[in-house]
């Protein structure tokens, strides 16, 4: 084992963490906004939005050579941790 090249590659993959987590900052911003335009429960979960990112993720995973089997996991897990999210935080208006 080379490992050089293992510190380097775990340093790459720690900015990227870096950056991932500021997306997700972000990300989260944007749902607290939304948030507040939801009038009741019912609205948080959209079972056909749900669907549709998910074949899109799975589309660009294909096309880019990703294993959609890992973006499907990741992506489902986002969605249902935003998902309880919104739960705990709803309020009636």
């Amino acid at each position: 084992m080379d490992k050089k090249k293992l510190k380097k590659a775990r340093d790459r993959i720690d900015t990227l963490d870096s950056r991932i987590f500021e997306l997700i900052k972000q990300r989260t911003n944007v749902v607290k906004k939304m948030l507040k335009l939801k009038e009741s429960k019912n609205q948080i979960v959209d079972q056909k939005r749900i669907k549709g990112i998910l074949g899109k993720i799975k589309k660009k995973s294909i096309k880019n050579n990703i294993d959609p089997k890992i973006t499907a996991r990741i992506w489902r897990s986002m969605i249902w941790s935003y998902v309880d999210y919104q739960k705990r935080k709803f309020s009636k208006k």
